[in-house]
């Protein structure tokens, strides 16, 4: 009875979720297409469930395998499951504060008391065996106890959503990285067709110079563009390096134990249909949001501790026991011995200490409550970001081809006329830049288009409800005897 009976404190209750209908002011259309990889219009739709292996979406076997691999051997998933088990751990030990202490005790002495405390001649040695169990209980009138077990109880559910946490930012993590790797091996791909574009022209303006058909000045600025173009390959084969480091560090290997899988942006697929959470289901799907409402709760139960502190506090104790001269008079009638006692303790006087912690526990739950508004303010504007961006970027990626199908023709025409001397090699020159600055754009262009995907399902919570590999284990006073 004492157990479930009422504790003092406040009761905590989960905030509700926030009385708004949508994430952006105006309502969600499918984005653009483009006649291009990664170039797919997509939908959105209201209220659809997100999956648990939502990078499957993507259909790379490759990145399937990588995630598989990391979700067994990433350090820091195991030290987030190491901290959710100490967190139980933690709440199982103070739970056995609601049942009563039980210690025994076993003593043998020998002795010999002094004649001048017995007022006998002489005293002969003896000796003193002694057996005993001892009972200790501390009575939960003011759920003391309970609120102690509550404040764990909320502190191993924060540790469960922040296990949550790593698990959707490094399945995140990794889908990113990979796309990183994509569009980084594209631009590589792309640099070295322009650096071999421009070698050949550089060929052919060599060649109408030795014909008297260029002047020395084109040859050197076509030389010159080639540099350059080739300075800019060093640094996508660093940041390649760079992102293959840090997929394998995801999948809990080191850097000289390279992964296996390579990607590419034409092996990625962009999903048609992305679902799109009811704000009043965010607040549930978000581990972040989650974790702030048990941090609110843990501060909540530690009010009702600081409360109960400055209350009675009883305390029933007893022994039963035997004491002989001999051990194998041990427990025989007649030589037992037992006591049984009560204990109140009031605290009067402590200079304000207990009064102030209580005060100083409700303020830290203010703090709490603060936090997890701007937690759930932040979460709603990160959706909203990832949905103007999805939108905004698919829109990019049609102007940017655009752009690179003017600058392709561009270049064509202005090659056409310096061969037939209507032009300048500046022009000439020019238009291999624009064409140059086109092309690499579409690439990130297509590359951002799978991250903002990847962004929006990680904004959503990103299915952790559908996992199973976590057992929850209620504690007592969750699931009463």
């Amino acid at each position: 009875m004492l157990i479930s009976g009422c504790a003092v404190g406040p009761n905590y209750h989960a905030p509700a979720a926030p009385n708004v209908s949508g994430y952006t002011p105006a309502p969600l259309l499918p984005t653009v297409s483009s006649d291009v990889g990664g170039g797919t219009s997509q939908s959105f739709a209201q209220a659809k469930d997100i999956p648990g292996e939502w990078w499957t979406l993507f259909h790379s076997p490759g990145l399937n395998q990588l995630i598989l691999e990391a979700l067994k051997n990433n350090p820091t998933l195991e030290a987030a499951q190491a901290s959710l088990r100490e967190a139980r751990e933690n709440v199982y030990a103070q739970e056995g504060s609601f049942f009563p202490s039980v210690s025994g005790d076993g003593t043998a002495e020998r002795m010999k008391s002094s004649a001048a405390s017995t007022g006998l001649p002489s005293n002969p040695a003896f000796n003193l065996y002694n057996a005993s169990l001892s009972l200790s209980y501390t009575l939960d009138v003011f759920g003391g106890t309970r609120r102690e077990v509550e404040s764990l109880i909320a502190e191993r559910d924060y540790e469960a959503y922040e296990l949550e946490a790593s698990y959707l930012s490094l399945t995140a993590n990794i889908v990113t990285a990979a796309i990183t790797e994509a569009s980084v091996r594209e631009q590589i791909k792309a640099t070295q067709e322009i650096v071999a574009d421009e070698a050949t022209q550089l060929d052919i303006v060599k060649k109408r110079f030795d014909l008297g058909g260029a002047s020395r000045e084109d040859v050197l600025l076509q030389e010159s563009n080639l540099r350059e173009e080739e300075a800019t390959l060093p640094p996508l084969q660093l940041q390649l390096s760079q992102t293959r480091n840090q997929l394998a560090a995801y999948a809990g290997r080191f850097p000289s134990e390279q992964i296996i899988e390579k990607f590419n942006l034409g092996d990625l697929h962009l999903p048609r249909e992305l679902p799109v959470s009811l704000p009043s289901q965010l607040v549930a799907q978000r581990p972040d949001i989650q974790a702030a409402a048990a941090q609110l709760h843990q501060a909540s139960a530690n009010i009702g501790v600081a409360v109960a502190n400055r209350l009675p506090q009883i305390t029933l104790s007893g022994s039963l026991g035997s004491e002989a001269l001999q051990a194998s008079q041990l427990f025989t009638p007649g030589l037992g011995l037992w006591s049984i006692a009560s204990e109140i303790s009031q605290p009067i006087f402590d200079g304000g200490t207990l009064l102030h912690k209580q005060k100083a526990s409700e303020q830290a739950f203010d703090e709490a409550a603060a936090q997890y508004r701007s937690t759930v303010i932040s979460a709603f504007q990160d959706v909203a970001n990832t949905l103007n961006a999805l939108d905004y970027d698919a829109k990019t990626l049609k102007a940017d081809l655009a752009t690179e199908q003017s600058a392709a023709e561009s270049l064509k025409i202005s090659t056409g006329q310096y061969k037939l001397g209507a032009t300048t090699y500046v022009d000439v020159l020019l238009a291999q830049q624009t064409h140059q600055t086109a092309v690499i754009a579409l690439v990130k262009a297509r590359a951002t288009r799978f991250s903002d995907t990847a962004a929006l399902y990680q904004a959503l919570g990103g299915g952790w409800w559908h996992r199973n590999d976590i057992q929850r284990q209620p504690s007592i006073i969750e699931n009463p005897l």
